[in-house]
């Protein structure tokens, strides 16, 4: 079931006033500086996130104006997109190279907690800021990485930033902002076995659009998404930005102050008093919503992509679409254009399509429980001949964790590449590309066009253990069935 319920609008001012807040308004006026004469917030960021590709240009434009960085200490380096996964010591392109030896000359010059390859902390950023505490709810995060909202799983307000705004965001801590509007996506229900949360997520951004989140931050809400891990959680609010939202977020809870407590940057001088304070950020019972859309959770299936647009999806029992069958040309069209793009013939099944590669890892599905979930169906398996698999940590800190726990070794024996870890496959700025016109079933969160290195490269989107599954089958199919789950 899905449904889209108008919010109630207050019946005076009076009631106005009185109104509860969502999380969003709480944060967004806790950080508010001031409003500008265009009507922007000049909005306070708490963290500033920054790894190797967007930060050289900024710190350019810092130098060239004469700047230095505002508060040193609320931004945060690591390096992810440009590493290779094999042979991290050997000598690398020329254009990584210099990234790299650009980001250490910055945090060096300027004073910045830098995360490199040697430190055993390095990953991608949007794992490493949750795994060191840097992450906390009701604060504002910003990095120049579109896939900044999966700290909103924690309760913060995050979001991806261009060049310009870094820059901005280093010389005064501020941005300049117009406010969202808030829908509430509610799921309720009981997932099917074998139903994760890349699903949850795949279907929301089916049923919405990639387009539909325009001008909204997301708050998702319901016992589906209360009984996620934090891990589930940062996977679903990772794609946000796929359906167009600027943010994602999930209320904190205690799941929320358990996964915080120790971790390094976070304050346990009087831990009571902090998580008290994070859990009062939550959205309030009577806050007011823009929008509010209902789903059932029961109407989930594992999930996949058969197009070029994360919002082009299907459950795995289902078919492609039919052009013929568009209800308008613009949609006709653009089911056209995947399909020729991705090769798959109008009206065919999805589970069948042959695969050349698997890839486990990226910001969306390289965590510990991702690997563990995995590895609890792989062994008795093996990866189809002629298709690669990749399983790749999305940080040092969680390739240690996996090894502790034996994990590479269920992967190697099934076949899989364990690799180090960085963004790999996920984008095309490394040495993990596709070539031709190979197909990846891949846990990431983009199916673009030479998304992952090839100009003429198809990538089908899943969860990590739908990747398993067409892994062992040699093309897309329904894990449910590959590892008898009922």
């Amino acid at each position: 079931m899905f449904r889209c319920m108008v919010p109630r609008s207050p019946a005076n001012l009076g009631e106005l006033i009185t109104m509860g807040k969502s999380l969003f308004q709480k944060v967004w006026e806790s950080h508010r500086v001031g409003t500008l004469a265009d009507g922007r917030t000049q909005l306070f960021i708490g963290t500033h996130l920054i790894h190797e590709v967007t930060s050289p240009q900024a710190f350019g434009m810092l130098r060239d104006l004469g700047l230095k960085v505002k508060f040193p200490q609320r931004t945060f380096a690591t390096v992810d997109h440009i590493v290779p996964t094999v042979n991290q010591d050997a000598p690398q392109d020329p254009l990584a190279v210099a990234m790299m030896t650009a980001l250490r000359e910055n945090v060096d010059d300027f004073g910045i907690t830098y995360f490199d390859l040697a430190s055993g902390k390095q990953g991608i950023v949007h794992v490493v800021g949750p795994e060191q505490g840097i992450t906390q709810p009701g604060t504002t995060i910003a990095c120049g990485d579109s896939h900044t909202a999966t700290h909103g799983a924690f309760g913060a307000i995050a979001f991806g930033i261009g060049t310009t705004q870094v820059r901005d965001v280093l010389a005064t801590q501020t941005l300049a902002l117009e406010a969202l509007k808030v829908r509430r996506i509610e799921v309720n229900g009981q997932l099917a076995p074998g139903v994760y949360a890349k699903d949850v997520i795949l279907h929301i951004i089916r049923l919405l659009g990639a387009r539909g989140g325009i001008g909204y931050a997301y708050e998702y809400a319901g016992d589906v998404f209360e009984r996620m891990s934090i891990e589930e959680r940062m996977t679903v609010c990772n794609m946000s930005i796929e359906g167009g939202a600027r943010c994602g977020y999930i209320n904190p809870d205690a799941k929320t102050v358990e996964y915080l407590r120790g971790r390094p940057y976070v304050d346990m001088s009087d831990f009571a008093a902090t998580a008290s304070r994070w859990l009062a950020f939550a959205s309030d019972a009577d806050a007011v919503y823009d929008d509010v859309v209902s789903m059932d959770a029961a109407t989930i299936e594992p999930t996949v992509t058969w197009g070029i647009s994360p919002d082009q999806g299907i459950a795995i029992s289902e078919s492609v679409p039919d052009p013929a069958a568009a209800p308008d040309s613009i949609t006709r069209d653009s089911i056209v254009e995947a399909l020729a793009y991705m090769k798959i013939p109008a009206g065919s099944p999805i589970k069948g399509v042959p695969i050349n590669v698997a890839f486990i890892g990226s910001c969306t599905n390289g965590r510990l429980s991702d690997f563990r979930e995995v590895a609890k169906f792989l062994p008795g398996h093996k990866v189809a001949p002629g298709v690669t698999a990749l399983a790749v940590p999305g940080s040092q800190i969680v390739a240690i964790q996996c090894e502790n726990e034996g994990l590479p070794q269920i992967f190697r024996d099934a076949g899989f590449e364990w690799r180090d870890a960085g963004c790999s496959m996920c984008l095309a700025m490394n040495p993990d590309k596709l070539v031709g016109d190979q197909l990846c079933a891949s846990s990431s969160n983009r199916n673009f066009k030479g998304r992952q290195g090839s100009s003429t490269g198809r990538t089908v989107l899943m969860s990590p253990l739908m990747v398993a599954a067409a892994a062992i089958r040699g093309s897309i199919a329904d894990a449910r069935e590959v590892f008898a789950i009922q």
